[in-house]
């Protein structure tokens, strides 16, 4: 019965009267009528293992449509920002993580190793280990500044360019923009038409810039 049911379980009469109909409901309860009350009882415990596979299988039948409007919602323009020594060492593991072979620098100040010098080596064995190739404009003034990977080539900007505080990482549908301040900030673009573009870019100052 289930004022029993509701004493034993420690629960309000009401909300065990609401139980009991959702476990018959999923075949996990039964009850019959003796002198005109409910008497209810559990189903055999095999069924629990019937009634979790019927909702595996349903999962797995309307997952691949799931994943394709999940897919669809990522290719979507995202920006994120970030803020301090652990929201730009996020950044820079994201390039480890998506530089899908090539990571584009342009970098007129060479700050990353002056403002992170605990963690940059870790990058860098990061770029050697993942044998992602850089391929790093920077102004020939900063080049002290650098301490490029095995797997990185520099180039280097005219002369007349002056000196920037922010760095421009281009890898895969992403554009990472890095403002070396007193307290460095970063911003992600994830977004094809934008990371092109500014490959387009990179590659005609790439053309222009000497090795």
């Amino acid at each position: 019965m289930a004022g029993k049911v509701a004493k034993e379980s420690n629960i309000d009469r009401s909300a065990c009267y609401d139980s009991l109909k959702a476990l018959i409901k999923k075949g996990l309860a039964s009850y019959a009528i003796e002198a005109n009350r409910k008497k209810f009882s559990a189903a055999n415990p095999e069924k629990l293992n019937d009634y979790l596979n019927e909702k595996k299988n349903l999962v797995s039948e309307i997952l691949p449509g799931m994943k394709e409007m999940f897919s669809q919602t990522e290719e979507k323009s995202q920006v994120n920002m970030f803020k301090g020594a652990k929201g730009i060492k996020t950044v820079f593991e994201d390039m480890l993580k998506y530089a899908d072979g090539e990571n584009l620098v342009m970098d007129s100040s060479g700050k990353f190793a002056e403002k992170m010098p605990y963690y940059f080596p870790h990058f860098k064995k990061g770029l050697e280990k993942n044998k992602i190739k850089v391929r790093h404009l920077v102004r020939k003034d900063g080049e002290k500044n650098i301490h490029p990977s095995k797997t990185t080539t520099i180039r280097y900007f005219p002369k007349r360019v002056g000196e920037q505080k922010i760095t421009t990482n281009i890898y895969g549908d992403k554009v990472a923009l890095i403002l070396w301040a007193d307290i460095p900030e970063a911003v992600i673009i994830k977004d094809k038409s934008a990371a092109e573009a500014y490959r387009s870019y990179f590659e005609i100052l790439w053309k222009t810039a000497k090795p």
